[in-house]
């Protein structure tokens, strides 16, 4: 976009994907990632295409299982977008998604959850040899609600600095090997926690070409904001070489993430900054996971949509409702929340911090967010519980 990288850089050093050139000096890239399933070869082909009509630099998907794997062949042969693959739990994957895409990231965290006896550098040279032989990037991507468990608990509870420490490791292993075409991010779905991260790991390691993102911003409008909020406080700062607005939305819109994204960018670079509310961190946050292919169940996004209907007569009280659509970030990053809702197949699980209060139908567990949502502002001197107009809530089926 003309004028959108305007103010000065950081001086990170070029990360080849595809057709697309992250960090040194380069226009910052704009990505998205489907919401189909990647086993599903039409839905996911379509999307593609229409994240690239939007204006994507690159597209993401996720793969999960060896069906998903199976599948990219088949979509490589009929799109020619700059695909990156999100590797979940199983990053021997790698050797077979390789040859289909641009560029692999990881998490990790997740890099534990298979052949937890392997030494964790042992994995990482798995993943470096498979990418240099299929000439591909990676990017290490550390996240808060799913941290290396390697790192949890030893900074005092800053979990900055967990993800800080976490991303500053896995440079330094690639580094070792040999591997610099790599790109990092940070990501939370707080925007001061990403500010934080970014700026900190940024001091440390400014040659690092950063992906930018607060993860489960949540549904439009306050998902747009809460990442404009970080995206402001980072790209002006010259932090930041690629970026993804994360929100919650039907497959169909998609594309409204590569135009979030973009006019934040034009906005920053023309100095239109928006001012922050006042109240920012002192009222209610609903956060809730960008609609991506590991969701399980579509009635995710209208059950973030009818939450925030549900706790609108909270809005004055600092708490956070968190509403997750997968069990990959689903059961960690509702830990944080003061009543997370993490969403499987055909229940929701309902907790109250790290505590499960229990599993719930869809149809039901509005019902039990309600009472909780009572309980959590009477302790706290919440006064009135009541909406102060009457919701009304479409019962669905599970």
């Amino acid at each position: 976009m003309p004028g959108a990288d305007a103010r000065p850089r950081n001086p990170t050093r070029p990360v080849r994907v595809g057709r697309t050139t992250i960090g040194g000096g380069h226009p910052i890239a704009v990505q998205s990632m489907c919401a189909t399933r990647t086993s599903d070869v039409e839905a996911t082909v379509r999307q593609i295409l229409d994240l690239e009509r939007a204006g994507a630099d690159l597209v993401r998907l996720a793969v999960d299982s060896a069906a998903d794997a199976a599948a990219l062949p088949a979509i490589r042969d009929r799109v020619s977008a700059n695909l990156s693959v999100d590797l979940q739990e199983n990053y021997r994957l790698a050797a077979q998604v390789a040859p289909h895409v641009e560029k692999i990231r990881y998490n990790p965290g997740h890099l534990y959850h298979h052949e937890k006896s392997r030494p964790v550098g042992d994995k990482v040279a798995f993943l470096a040899e498979v990418a240099a032989k299929h000439d591909r990037a990676i990017r290490v991507g550390v996240n808060c609600g799913s941290i290396d468990p390697a790192k949890a608990g030893r900074f005092g509870g800053d979990s900055v600095a967990e993800m800080v420490e976490s991303a500053l490791e896995h440079c330094a292993l690639l580094d070792d090997l040999g591997f610099t075409r790599y790109i990092v991010s940070l990501k939370d779905s707080d925007p001061a926690k990403v500010i934080d991260a970014n700026r900190r790991f940024a001091a440390r390691r400014p040659d690092v070409p950063l992906h930018l993102g607060v993860t489960e911003a949540g549904l439009p409008p306050d998902g747009v904001i809460k990442t404009r909020v970080a995206f402001e406080q980072l790209v002006s700062r010259g932090i930041g070489d690629t970026i993804r607005v994360s929100l919650t939305l039907p497959n169909d819109r998609k594309g409204e993430e590569i135009a979030a994204g973009r006019r934040i960018l034009e906005d920053i670079a023309l100095g239109r900054f928006r001012s922050v509310p006042e109240n920012l961190g002192k009222r209610l946050n609903i956060i809730s996971c960008p609609s991506c292919s590991r969701v399980e169940n579509e009635a995710f996004v209208e059950l973030a949509e009818k939450v925030r209907d549900l706790a609108a007569y909270a809005r004055d009280h600092a708490l956070t409702i968190a509403v997750m659509g997968c069990r990959v970030n689903g059961p960690g990053e509702t830990d944080d929340a003061d009543l997370g809702l993490w969403c499987a197949p055909t229940h929701v699980n309902l907790k109250r911090k790290s505590e499960t209060i229990g599993a719930f139908r869809y149809d039901e567990v509005l019902a039990r967010l309600k009472v909780e949502l009572d309980r959590l502002l009477a302790e706290r001197g919440g006064g009135e519980t009541r909406p102060r107009e009457p919701v009304r809530v479409r019962r669905t089926g599970p």
